[in-house]
């Protein structure tokens, strides 16, 4: 399977590209800055993935999607969400995710996405959905990745596909299955903040430690930066 990846650094995004890569040919990873506070660390880790990876990288500038939203992901002066671990599965998460919500953001990446792949000749378009972050963001969901296909094959002319190769996992099965295949989880940004090191306090800095902390090892990016 030849195919466009959609790469923002994240944990996900990661695993994902990295499966593909390793089991078919990954042409292309596109990383996209709408104006969110860890837009330049999403770039610059996103370019080490794909080093590690040997694929090419593009950066796509979207600034017509930060003046449409005013999420906590873009605005500064909004404070972001920080859950406890006891209510990473609650509905204070539900809560969570409305307030770094971006307007139609996964169906802006996933059409351009498809753009691309139409015209490099690939087959999908490589998403990071999963299971957990499926049961507060819609547009992780199976259904979703379904739904988008089924759109593509009429505003494609090739049929370009959705690949969730992660959509049925859980934040833990992920880590694991990352640890299991070489990704270059190290250079992996999950954190909504765009610090040097990340937050920890974040929604998806907790996620992230439960996952790694239920599997009992320890996460090679924390590991490389010495946390």
């Amino acid at each position: 399977m030849r195919a466009v990846a959609l790469l923002s650094s994240g944990m996900d995004s990661v695993v994902a590209a990295t499966l593909v890569a390793r089991e078919g040919e990954l042409e292309l990873a596109l990383t996209f800055d709408y104006g969110q506070r860890a837009a330049v660390r999403e770039a610059e880790y996103a370019a080490r993935v794909c080093e590690a990876l040997g694929v090419a990288h593009r950066v796509l500038k979207l600034e017509w999607l930060a003046e449409i939203t005013s999420t906590a992901l873009v605005d500064t002066s909004r404070s972001l969400p920080e859950l406890g671990d006891e209510e990473l599965d609650s509905e204070a998460a539900h809560e969570s995710a409305k307030q770094v919500w971006v307007p139609n953001r996964n169906g802006v990446f996933v059409n351009i996405g498809a753009s691309f792949a139409e015209a490099h000749g690939c087959e999908a378009v490589v998403v990071g959905f999963d299971a957990e972050e499926a049961a507060t963001f819609p547009d992780n969901s199976r259904e979703y990745v379904e739904a988008a296909t089924r759109a593509l094959r009429y505003s494609t002319l090739s049929g370009v596909r959705v690949h969730a190769p992660l959509v049925g996992m859980s934040k833990p099965e992920i880590a694991r299955l990352g640890l299991e295949i070489g990704a270059p989880l190290e250079w992996s940004w999950s954190c909504y903040t765009g610090g040097e090191k990340p937050c920890l306090r974040c929604e998806s800095c907790r996620r992230r430690a439960r996952a790694f902390r239920s599997i009992g090892r320890e996460d090679p990016l924390l590991e490389r930066l010495g946390l």
